[in-house]
């Protein structure tokens, strides 16, 4: 980075705190980290200069207006706001923010969309025949109002556009987004030293699904259903057959598929393979491994396993699912 790397984040009313102040935070920490090397400027810029009020109420000072802005911007990085409804959360769209961001985006070195930004992004018509994620809780609004946008609701984020187009996931992933901004700009021992200031991983295992397996639905009325769906994500490399899984709830094995599929609405044989199939998919987004190696971690077994596994929960392959959603550069 030979000169000043000028990052300037949207803001206007109600946008979420952490998906500004997070991203700020991790470029700070590389300029001192990097003693200076990195030479990050983050600038907030919202429809007026000034005070922004956020969705957790504390308040913001948006260095400059849209119209300010001006010269040279190297990323531009899009947070969301939501509107809370009865059916759960819904993003909220401004046209004026999604205009800007439409013009600002063309001159932008990079653009990247932290948790619902993405919705932004996809108004302003920047994710027309790519693949992008955003919060798990709003992929099908996404799905829904944006059908030319291929939406994965569980990594991590994804990197297309030959790396000029970056989507984060949900709120906390703003940290694992500009970690993964910082190590493409200088490497990733730079961005481990800012992990470790942190104290979070450079690379979190998992993506957004960890939370929805065994999370994603709701709580059980036995908390030792609840215990070990937990188990299992923490064991999905053993032997977690039927017989076993009983055998450690002290329980018959035909009392014990029945409690379950009534507690989880699913056979413990299903849940355990949706469970290894997201191990599978995050590695194959995630790393070049050898599809042996890939269904070993992910307690598949073989190449073959994986291959009727990923059919039957995704109805793919493994060598299209990578070549389709391959999130960082081979």
């Amino acid at each position: 980075m030979p000169r000043s790397h000028r990052v300037v984040i949207a803001v206007f009313p109600d946008v979420d705190l952490l998906d500004v102040t997070g991203p700020a935070e991790v470029f700070s920490l590389a300029n001192r980290e990097t003693s200076g090397r990195a030479r990050y400027e983050v600038h907030l810029a919202g429809p007026s200069a000034g005070e922004v009020r956020t969705s957790a109420g504390v308040r913001l000072l948006a260095d400059l207006s849209f119209d300010e802005v001006s010269g040279p911007v190297d990323t531009l990085l899009v947070p969301g706001a939501v509107d809370w409804t009865a059916e759960g959360p819904v993003a909220r769209l401004d046209a004026g923010v999604v205009a800007w961001v439409k013009e600002t985006a063309a001159q932008a070195g990079r653009v990247a969309s932290v948790c619902v930004g993405a919705h932004v992004l996809a108004a302003a018509g920047l994710l027309d025949g790519k693949t992008a994620t955003t919060h798990w809780s709003t992929a099908a609004q996404l799905t829904a109002e944006h059908p030319a946008v291929t939406v994965d609701p569980d990594p991590i984020f994804v990197r297309t556009d030959r790396g000029r187009l970056w989507t984060g996931a949900g709120i906390s992933a703003c940290l694992d987004l500009a970690l993964a901004l910082v190590a493409e700009d200088l490497g990733e021992e730079a961005a481990l030293a800012v992990a470790r200031q942190l104290v979070m991983y450079l690379k979190r295992q998992g993506g957004q699904s960890q939370f929805s397996v065994p999370l994603s639905r709701p709580a059980s009325a036995r908390r030792d259903i609840d215990e070990l769906r937990l188990w299992i994500a923490d064991h999905l490399d053993q032997d977690l057959s039927a017989e076993v899984l009983a055998a450690r709830m002290c329980l018959s094995e035909r009392h014990f598929a029945r409690v379950f599929k009534q507690e989880t609405g699913t056979s413990p044989a299903a849940y355990v393979e949706a469970a290894r199939v997201e191990v599978a998919r995050r590695l194959l987004e995630t790393t070049d491994c050898p599809l042996d190696q890939v269904a070993d971690v992910a307690g598949l077994g073989s190449a073959e396993t994986l291959h009727r596994a990923l059919k039957r929960q995704l109805a793919t392959t493994p060598a299209a699912y990578r070549r389709r959603f391959r999130t960082q550069a081979a």
